[in-house]
């Protein structure tokens, strides 16, 4: 957070006081206009609040680790939730997942497997800024269509860290080179979440969605199943043009000057230490129990937590040094974004705006529908999990695509994709991550995440249009 505090420093009562009274006042006004007959008044009040919240988000004008706090108090005082439902998301079991995810990363540090990372990453893509930051994005998406997207992200955060400690170039200085890099790994391992079917809860939810749906429809004959392999056919190739995409909106928007990380030696990190041998184990037989999750039941934060066990039960690590690393900020954060995201979905918020805003796509033209489809969804995935978001999504738009005569298969696949795509830091866990170095700021974040949003929504649009008919699909 050393940016973050930083940044706060500089701003002055005038300035913070400014930033406070537009959050404010835009909240006041929300709140004072009439309630839509198909609004709750607990969903009128949320997206009051809501308003203000995102702006304190943006421009940090109190600190962001009290204005997460302040969400879970403004939902009770205001008569949105009880206090239960109010802080009950901030222990949740996804929660509590990136509270370890983002325990792996001070493990891997401490431990010296960051650092060794580091240099195989180096010695294969190079020093050279360009090629490295490429074949980084490229290798964050596609990882992460397999593997967790919090889980690749933590890895590669903390294997550059050290580097860039090392190049003299800490948090809060404003150098572009590690905000380049802290942005694009965050940003690449959560556009590959929608690849395939391990990627992430969104994906095996919207299948299922479309298989309820098209059961019920008098439109099919039977139901539309998607299988692993089909799902991968249609899915994973998109993948890669986001991931090239993703480098691309970031490379040009602000690449940095430096054109090769410049002091590094790259020196053999020797042999393997006990205590790295015996972490490598511990992730090697988390990532076994992760994906026998079908056939085990556990949530993914059981085999997290015996991770966590299993790394200082040994003594490869101690828990107070874990703690004491730990940027709890970040992780508290993401606690009011998944506090929000319930709240929404509870109070109707959400609905009421899916209802209020995708009727205008009707009679547009394909590409239209799509991107405005595909923007929603990125919209409110940035507000809640994008599981949640696919869930408050589909039965909404999948009767309109067949009152539309749009394929709804396309409208399900596309779902999982565009809502990988999040415009806020507090959107996935990723970014909350990449966030807690302290490389950069909320409003960073946002000035360069709704270019990409919008780059990569095209690109998906085009492909739902272009590629999937190619294939045979929809």
């Amino acid at each position: 957070m050393a940016e973050v505090e930083s940044i706060r420093k500089e701003a002055s009562p005038l300035v913070i006081a400014v930033k406070l009274a537009i959050a404010i006042g835009l909240g006041l006004f929300v709140y004072l206009l009439p309630t839509p007959d198909n609004l709750s008044p607990e969903g009128h009040r949320l997206l009051a609040l809501l308003t203000t919240v995102v702006i304190l988000f943006v421009t940090e004008a109190i600190p962001i680790g009290v204005t997460a706090l302040l969400v879970g108090s403004g939902l009770i005082l205001f008569n949105i939730q009880t206090p239960h439902d109010a802080w009950a998301p901030y222990a949740s079991p996804a929660v509590m997942f990136v509270l370890m995810i983002i325990m792996f990363g001070v493990v891997l540090n401490e431990v010296g497997l960051a650092k060794r990372i580091m240099y195989y990453l180096l010695k294969f893509a190079g020093t050279k800024v360009k090629r490295l930051s490429l074949i980084l994005s490229i290798g964050c998406t596609m990882t992460a269509s397999v593997f967790h997207d919090a889980t690749v992200t933590v890895i590669m955060v903390f294997a550059f860290v050290p580097v860039f400690m090392a190049m003299g170039m800490k948090p809060g200085q404003g150098h572009r080179l590690p905000m380049f890099f802290m942005m694009l790994i965050p940003m690449a391992a959560s556009a590959g979440g929608f690849a395939t079917l391990l990627g992430g809860g969104r994906n095996p939810l919207a299948v299922e969605i479309l298989q309820v749906f098209t059961e019920e429809s008098p439109k099919f004959a039977e139901a539309v199943s998607i299988g692993f392999m089909q799902y991968i056919i249609i899915q994973f190739p998109i993948a890669i043009l986001t991931a090239i995409g993703t480098w691309a909106v970031l490379w040009f928007a602000f690449r940095p000057k430096e054109k090769e990380l410049s002091g590094i030696r790259l020196e053999h990190p020797g042999p393997m230490q006990v205590k790295e041998i015996g972490v490598l184990i511990v992730f090697i037989a988390t990532f076994a129990l992760w994906f026998m999750g079908d056939l085990t039941g556990w949530h993914v934060s059981i085999p997290a937590a015996l991770a966590i066990a299993g790394f200082c039960g040994p003594k490869w690590i101690s828990f107070q040094t874990i703690c004491d690393k730990f940027p709890w900020e970040s992780w508290i954060v993401f606690g009011a974004g998944v506090s929000l995201g319930m709240a929404m979905l509870h109070s109707g918020a959400g609905e009421f705006l899916a209802a209020s805003l995708l009727p205008l796509l009707e009679g547009r033209h394909e590409f239209v529908v799509y991107f405005g489809f595909g923007f929603f969804g990125s919209f409110i995935s940035s507000l809640m999990s994008n599981s949640a978001a696919v869930a408050l999504m589909l039965p909404i738009t999948l009767p309109m695509a067949e009152m539309m005569d749009m394929s709804p298969q396309a409208v399900a696949l596309l779902a999982p994709m565009t809502t990988s795509f999040i415009m806020l830091v507090i959107g996935c866990p990723p970014t909350i991550i990449a966030y807690s170095t302290g490389y950069f700021s909320q409003g960073q974040f946002v000035k360069y995440a709704v270019p990409w949003c919008l780059f990569l929504l095209v690109v998906c649009a085009l492909s739902v249009m272009i590629y999937w008919p190619i294939i045979g699909f929809s």
